[in-house]
């Protein structure tokens, strides 16, 4: 069985990318901190990494073309936070970074969130979830 999960998505600047999601907080792997071609994106403790890659070298492991995501949503990366007022801090850093939020955060009582797209289309849902408040069938 798999160990780990890596996400690859195109960006169309690796150096402006990892400028825009350190901005948010994030951290990268230090395999690829002086590669153009490529940077390793961590999320959470369990390190999930998410790869970014120029366009043409993501195009290079496909058989079919990159999604437009100015036509359509190819994936919807969901983060978690730890509180409501994190997942507002979050959304406001990316606005902040040049990135675009999508909608008004929600409140769902026991599940709180938002979202944000990148400076490359692809959007982040951001979540804080109690789950003492989830209603009992």
């Amino acid at each position: 069985m798999a160990k780990e999960l890596w996400l690859n998505l195109p960006v169309k600047d690796v150096a402006r990318s990892r400028k825009f999601f350190s901005e948010l907080g994030f951290k990268f792997h230090p395999r690829h901190e002086n590669s153009d071609e490529m940077a390793g994106l961590i999320i959470g403790d369990k390190q999930v990494m998410v790869m970014l890659f120029p366009e043409a070298v993501f195009k290079s492991f496909i058989s079919n073309e990159i999604a437009d995501t100015k036509l359509g949503t190819e994936v919807l990366i969901s983060i978690d936070a730890q509180s409501k007022q994190e997942v507002d801090e979050l959304i406001a850093r990316a606005v902040a970074a040049g990135g675009e939020q999508i909608g008004k955060s929600s409140d769902q009582g026991w599940m709180y969130g938002g979202g944000f797209i990148d400076l490359d289309g692809h959007r982040w849902n951001v979540l804080y979830m109690d789950e003492s408040k989830i209603p009992k069938d």
